[in-house]
């Protein structure tokens, strides 16, 4: 096996992000064990021997793709709360609940494979854990602009991000036809300011 290479040049570059999406999409959509290295390469349209001059095997390959699939899927919150000036916690919230059922719904296939690896494999874990992380930091930030002396608050976060999630879990996979999720996520918004203990008052202060 050759020297992994670093891409520099933009044709390489695109070529080894082309390998990592296509890869990542090919394991998510048949399965981690039901893929090899070959079966890639056909997938991406390149030969065995591209995809050995930047990648050792098909795990270097999910790492990668797992990498950005925990910042732009699973936690897109990320990226849009770090380009969009949002300070008004009404519109942090509705944008919570709207980027993570988005994200539930268009990448079901994805989350369901990387989650199941995930238990049983550290370093993809860890690589989930940093953005959990990340994105617990990144909302309490933001939450801090306008309620700086709210007690706890990326313990608290992170109990708003596990209550979205539930709630997404709900609709995608639960599907129980005698729950009214409108209802539902109408009391999770009022739990959710009650729990950073924020009133409806003159503008939600505290």
């Amino acid at each position: 096996m050759g020297e992994i290479r670093k891409p520099i040049k933009k044709t390489a570059i695109a070529k080894r992000n082309k390998i990592v999406e296509k890869g990542f999409e090919l394991i998510c959509n048949k399965g981690y064990h039901n893929v090899n290295i070959k079966d890639i390469a056909l997938y991406a349209d390149v030969s065995i021997g591209i995809i050995y001059q930047y990648f050792n095997d098909k795990k270097e390959i999910f790492l990668e793709g797992i990498k950005d699939y925990s910042e732009n899927i699973m936690y897109p919150i990320i990226k849009e709360l770090e380009n969009d000036n949002i300070n008004n916690i009404n519109e942090i919230i509705e944008k919570l609940f709207d980027s993570f059922l988005k994200a539930h719904q268009t990448f079901k296939t994805y989350h369901e494979q990387v989650m199941s690896i995930s238990y049983t494999d550290n370093e993809i874990g860890q690589i989930l854990y940093n953005s959990e992380i990340k994105a617990t930091k990144l909302i309490s930030d933001l939450i801090r602009k306008e309620y700086y002396n709210i007690n706890n608050l990326e313990e608290k976060t992170h109990i708003i991000i596990g209550l979205i999630d539930n709630y997404c879990h709900e609709i995608i996979y639960h599907k129980h036809n005698d729950i009214n999720y409108n209802i539902m996520k109408e009391e999770l918004i009022k739990l959710i300011k009650y729990l950073l203990n924020i009133k409806e008052v003159n503008n939600d202060e505290i």
